[in-house]
């Protein structure tokens, strides 16, 4: 086990740029989208607000395919999201929200994926505890820059946003984000050098 870990933790991941990449940014961007659209059961503020249980996606779709992926899915999906869920505010969610959501996948691709093997992803304890962190710090940022903008555009408080927001994507960012990585990664360490990293 541990020799065909080391084997695998010599094959470093290389970025790649092309058609694949774009082509699997609009995927990963759809997906998430449709995932947020339609797949948030528990109402906080029923009818404005539900748990984005989904909310880890760009986290771990960066942390795991590249920072520029995890951007991508997270801008693409809160375009999808809005044109779905009839909240679509061109400057907000183009902007403001687009921007920072895409951050959240950018971040945490950053700091735990950028440099690591699948192998390592998948075995190392230290992913956990940094990728949750991460995570948070990203989460945190998006949310105060979302709400703020929400705010400005007379849509919701401030604090009144960065509570039922803040709950929305939070904890399932900072939850499922770890988790999801370590499974997911082992799942992919075989296939590593067909995934693209960008």
């Amino acid at each position: 086990m541990s020799n065909e870990w080391s084997t695998a933790k010599t094959e470093t991941r290389t970025s790649s740029a092309g058609i694949v990449n774009i082509v699997f940014w609009v995927i990963f961007g759809v997906m998430t989208g449709v995932l947020w659209a339609y797949a948030n059961p528990i109402a906080l503020v029923p009818g404005v607000i539900q748990l984005r249980i989904f909310a880890f996606l760009p986290a771990v779709i960066g942390i795991l395919f590249g920072p520029k992926t995890g951007f991508f899915s997270g801008y693409i999906g809160t375009v999808v999201w809005a044109l779905l869920a009839g909240t679509f505010l061109p400057a907000h969610t183009l902007l403001a929200d687009g921007i920072m959501v895409g951050f959240t996948g950018w971040l945490p691709a950053m700091m735990v994926g950028r440099g690591r093997t699948l192998a390592e992803l998948g075995r190392s304890k230290s992913v956990l505890v940094q990728s949750a962190l991460w995570s948070l710090a990203a989460g945190i940022v998006m949310i105060v820059i979302a709400c703020a903008s929400l705010h400005f555009f007379g849509i919701f408080n401030f604090w009144w946003g960065v509570l039922w927001i803040g709950l929305s994507d939070v904890p399932p960012l900072v939850i499922g984000t770890p988790i999801l990585v370590l499974f997911l990664a082992r799942r992919l360490e075989k296939v590593q050098t067909m995934i693209p990293w960008s």
